[in-house]
């Protein structure tokens, strides 16, 4: 059985006690490898060895950085199809999906910061008798912390600018999902990337997470997860004074008016909710539909769903695929009987889906959409993170901006209209961190990226990721 290794100092290594996890395929219910269970005295090694490669990388050019981190592009770039089906067999979504999304978006994040760092400006102020400018350095040994929804998308989404920035990276990807971060050593290791600059420590969140958040030497906190884990590495990191950038929960509105491109609006409000079964802090899970046009919009978005096709991850036909382990298949089930508790009406799905051949024994839900909930109820407030939707009618503008902006999130919102003046006054008052305009995941990665409330605390994305990662010094000057 294969075992997944800590990447420490250019090497792979065994956990320091030797212990390992088992790593479940989704799509079969099956341990099909081990991880490495790390713990404190594995992060100290990795704190040891970033430490070491600071003192050179944080000297070498953002030209010469620039250089290494395009050959690592390219590396992910020609085992795409390595990658991908990595991917798919380690979190359970489509094959199709990790070809045309997780997998090149991880060679565009190290592309995009890649060149963003040859380019990152600073400023400079004069007055009748002075000059100040402003420098940027790398903080030193940071700690980035990613989900198991978009493995690879999201890991490199965070080491990228780090790497970037100067920074020495201690990486912890989640247990459940760690295949491609592994595979990454290798190919950072082909590029040229010096020893130490990148390590990956393997384990248990109240293990290896807390370990490198309570790390003295860790200077910055990078974490993506959920809203509780967030506090927790808040509240652990806040007496130390470490930099953190939290992305947290989402619970999106997706806001329909009557006077919107109607079918596009029902394809991508389908694409919204179930894309990667719903594991997607992004995606549109309370979708709220002016009166005049929900039976008609009911109607059509279940025919739309209907096409989501659930099955084996690794079948072309597949719309949808595994829920990414049993824990989590348990909470989007509960999630379904709470909603019927709360007086809901399954319009479709609702169950687990039970494929024929080798993903019987897997973890699928059938895509469920949901109406006849009260926008406050729990359904609607907390974040399931799955394949459920609910359908909620609205009259008025002022009920439907109540509705969205009702629960502690604030990470993305949707609108569909075409008219130009309702848009930009809708999307002012929507409290979210990104508001899509007849559209849904559209990205351009020099844009800021994060939400408000519970959502989250700060940003990533272009410069201010390199922000982020940096510690400003003004220099002022009299003349």
């Amino acid at each position: 059985m294969k075992k997944i290794l800590n990447f420490i100092n250019g090497e792979y290594i065994e956990s320091v006690q030797g212990l390992f996890l088992d790593n479940y395929e989704p799509a079969t219910g099956i341990v099909y490898s081990q991880i490495a269970d790390s713990d404190s005295a594995d992060i100290e090694v990795a704190v040891q060895a970033a430490s070491v490669a600071f003192t050179l990388w944080s000297k070498t050019s953002p030209e010469e950085r620039c250089a290494i981190m395009l050959r690592i592009a390219d590396g992910i770039e020609r085992r795409l199809e390595e990658f991908a089906l990595a991917e798919t067999i380690d979190q359970g979504k489509p094959l199709w999906l990790s070809k045309v999304m997780d997998i090149p978006r991880a060679v565009q994040n190290f592309r995009f910061f890649a060149t963003e760092i040859v380019h990152f400006s600073t400023s400079a102020h004069t007055d009748s008798g002075s000059l100040n400018y402003t420098k940027r350095s790398p903080i030193g040994v940071v700690g980035c912390i990613s989900p198991w929804n978009l493995p690879l998308y999201l890991f490199t989404w965070k080491i990228a600018p780090a790497l970037a920035a100067g920074n020495c990276v201690i990486a912890k990807p989640s247990e459940l999902t760690p295949i491609t971060a592994s595979m990454l050593g290798e190919v950072c290791r082909e590029a040229g990337l010096p020893s130490g600059v990148l390590n990956i420590v393997h384990g248990l969140g109240n293990k290896v997470g807390a370990a490198l958040v309570e790390h003295p030497a860790v200077k910055a906190i990078s974490f993506t997860g959920g809203t509780s884990t967030g506090a927790a590495i808040a509240q652990s990191a806040a007496p130390k004074f470490k930099k953190l950038s939290l992305e947290l929960g989402g619970k999106n509105p997706n806001i329909v008016f009557a006077d919107c491109n109607f079918e596009e609006a029902v394809v991508q409000s389908a694409r919204a909710a179930f894309t990667n079964q719903g594991e997607i802090c992004l995606c549109g899970s309370r979708i709220f539909i002016e009166s005049s046009i929900y039976e008609s919009f009911k109607k059509r978005f279940l025919e739309e769903v209907s096409k989501f096709t659930v099955g084996d991850p690794l079948d072309t036909k597949t719309k949808q695929g595994a829920i990414v382990a049993k824990v989590h298949f348990d909470k989007v089930m509960s999630y379904i009987e709470l909603a019927k508790e709360e007086g809901g009406s399954i319009l479709c799905g609702g169950k687990p889906f039970v494929p024929e051949g080798r993903c019987e024994k897997g973890w699928f839900i059938e895509p469920t959409v949901i109406e006849g909930l009260s926008y406050d109820c729990r359904t609607n407030q907390e974040e399931i993170f799955g394949p459920v939707v609910t359908l909620t009618p609205f009259d008025t503008e002022e009920e439907v901006l109540m509705m969205a902006n009702s629960t502690k999130y604030g990470l993305a919102s949707v609108v569909w209209t075409e008219n130009v003046r309702k848009a930009h006054r809708v999307a002012e008052q929507l409290q979210a961190g990104i508001v899509w305009i007849n559209c849904w995941l559209v990205r351009d990665l020099r844009t800021p990226f994060g939400g408000v409330k519970d959502s989250g605390v700060g940003r990533e994305g272009g410069v201010e990721a390199l922000r982020f990662f940096t510690e400003a010094k003004n220099v002022c000057i009299k003349y």
